[in-house]
């Protein structure tokens, strides 16, 4: 599965800004500074409404910028529901919770995920969240990580809270667990602190560190963590 992603991004870091969306106007106004700071893609994530409305404004983005990734985070639905409704043209899916549970031999949420994913016939790239923020605390961070490779196509991770920056320790054990494959940071990501990361850390999915409010991103920050993600020439782990 570390083929799909690369295949998509071959590059060594991706970067995907996210928008908070809250209407379709401004959706498509950051999606531009996005685009124009050159950024691999974007995630969209439905805070205000629901996830048809998500999808609806996303195929609106598509038309304007035909050329742009554009994945989605539905946070109404359950990820098994979300399969249901992702159209095929839809090239990547984030959710917050994959369901990896390193405390147990069996994984019934991420199996559930998985079949469902299956049966959908969807063939986008799977961010599934591992030790994410807001959920219960992970006893054995590399063996939750070694878990999740096997059912997501990123393996993505996160503070402890919205906008706080992970322990490099934490992503440390993530990365040397699973090797190759693709490990992605989705909180407290900034200019200032991503060169903490980028030995470890494949892809970045950021919007607090680079926004000016919650629902818009800030050009200027946007422009110079792309930058300083691009300008690295440091050894890899």
């Amino acid at each position: 599965m570390t083929g799909k992603f690369r295949r998509v991004f071959p590059q060594r870091h991706v970067v995907l800004p996210v928008i908070h969306v809250e209407s379709e106007g401004q959706a498509l106004r950051n999606a531009e500074t996005a685009r124009s700071a050159e950024a691999d893609g974007i995630f969209l994530i439905n805070h205000m409404g629901p996830c048809e409305e998500l999808l609806a404004i996303r195929r609106r983005l598509h038309a304007e910028f035909p050329g742009c990734w554009i994945g989605v985070n539905c946070l109404d639905l359950d990820p098994k529901e979300v399969f249901e409704h992702l159209p095929d043209d839809v090239p990547g899916l984030w959710a917050d919770d994959a369901g990896i549970d390193e405390r147990t031999r069996d994984q019934p949420e991420a199996d559930a995920i998985a079949r469902a994913r299956q049966e959908s016939g969807w063939g986008g790239i799977y961010f599934g969240g591992v030790a994410f923020k807001y959920q219960r605390p992970v006893e054995d961070l590399a063996r939750a990580a070694a878990i999740a490779a096997g059912y997501m196509d990123v393996v993505t991770t996160s503070g402890p809270g919205t906008g706080v920056a992970a322990g490099r320790a934490k992503i440390v054990a993530m990365k040397e667990a699973v090797g190759d494959f693709p490990l992605a940071i989705a909180s407290g990501i900034t200019p200032e602190n991503v060169a903490d990361y980028l030995d470890v850390a494949d892809c970045f999915l950021v919007a607090t560190g680079i926004s000016r409010s919650f629902t818009e991103l800030e050009p200027y920050k946007v422009r110079r963590l792309i930058e300083r993600v691009r300008d690295y020439g440091g050894a890899v782990r």
